[in-house]
Parts: structure tokens; C-alpha cells; sequence
């Protein structure tokens, strides 16, 4: 069974204020995309890093960041060494509100399908690297990366065997500041 995991530890200066609890149709964005891991048989699914108690409150557990302050490839390596045994980390950004059941369960259902692959990675017009099924064995990855220096995610699934996953557009419309709550967050029905 997949493990999915809601990355938050964000700073999230472009928005002024914690992305993780800002509203999409009235359901603030971190439960929305932790929604979307549960409906595509995550179990279980936990923050990462963020305000643990805010997080708990939206019915969330939250795993203390091992690389705080290290960007997004920190919080999936916790993920990661926190989930050894996973069969998948699905590991999503929680500002992408419109992700549905049906993306995640494509991403878990590629990575399955490609032993080699330690990643599937949705793709649009370029890969999402904050929307990725992972293997635990990938641990080591990005451990390396962390280590050498190289804190972007991207540059990781460059390197390493993985399999992209066409997914549509609006599934990872990304909402970075009060603009974008607006322009690219038309509704969207999970079919």
C-alpha cells in the first residue's frame, strides 16, 4: 500500500501567509491534496513539516522535517527514511489543491508497472518534481543530493531511472500567491 505525504514546510512568502491552510472552495489546500492521497488507497498520510498543530486540526499528522529549511527534496527524503517499507511515497506539495485521486493512483500504478523506475513523476508541459510516486530504495538519492549540495528536486529526477506520467494541466494548477486563487483555479470535477 502507498504512503502519501503532503509536503508543508514551506515559507510560503509569495502567498503572506501558511499556503497550507488557504482555502479552495472553502477547504484550505493541504486537506484537499492529502483528500486526493486518501482517495487513491494512501495509507497512511501525513504532513511534512509545517505547523503541527494547525495540521492536526485539518485531521493531519505532521512529521517533523529532518532538512528544515532545505527545500522540498528535505522533506521527501524524511518522508522516505521515515517509510521504509512502503510499496510507494507519493509526496505532493500542498499547494496543489486540484490534484485528484485519479493522478495519484496513475503515479503509484507507473511506478508499479516499472521495476527498474525508483520515480514516477506527472508531467504536463514539464515534470512536476512536487507530484511524484517514489521508492524508499530512492532514499539514497536523494541523500547523495543533499549531501553534494544539489537541493532541487528536478535535478534529482533527472538523474535517476524514473517514468513520466502525462497528467492533465489543471490537476497541478499550483497556487503560489493570492493571484492564483483566482486565474488558474477553475472548478474541476475528479471523474
Amino acid at each position: 500500500m502507498p504512503v502519501g505525504v503532503v509536503l508543508c514546510g514551506g515559507r510560503s512568502s509569495r502567498m503572506g501567509r501558511d499556503k497550507a491552510f488557504v482555502e479552495v472552495d472553502g477547504v484550505p489546500m493541504a486537506r484537499r491534496v492529502a483528500d486526493a492521497l486518501v482517495g487513491a488507497g494512501c495509507h497512511p498520510v501525513a504532513a511534512i513539516g509545517g505547523d503541527a498543530a494547525g495540521l492536526a486540526v485539518l485531521g493531519l499528522d505532521a512529521v517533523r522535517d529532518d532538512w528544515p529549511g532545505e527545500g522540498p527534496l528535505g522533506g521527501v527524503l524524511t518522508a522516505l527514511q521515515n517509510w521504509p517499507d512502503a510499496d510507494a511515497v507519493v509526496a505532493v506539495a500542498c499547494d496543489l489543491p486540484r490534484l485528484t485521486a485519479r493522478t495519484v493512483q496513475r503515479l503509484v500504478d507507473a511506478l508499479a508497472g516499472s521495476p527498474n523506475a525508483v520515480a514516477a513523476a506527472a508531467v504536463t508541459d514539464r515534470i512536476e518534481p512536487l507530484c511524484v510516486a517514489w521508492r524508499p530504495a530512492a532514499s539514497s538519492l536523494l541523500a547523495e543530493a543533499m549531501v553534494s549540495g544539489e537541493r532541487r528536486l528536478r535535478a534529482v529526477l533527472a538523474e535517476a531511472p524514473s517514468v513520466h506520467v502525462p497528467v492533465d494541466l489543471q490537476d497541478l494548477a499550483n497556487v503560489n500567491a493570492p493571484s492564483d486563487l483566482g486565474t488558474n483555479l477553475s472548478p474541476h470535477v475528479d471523474p
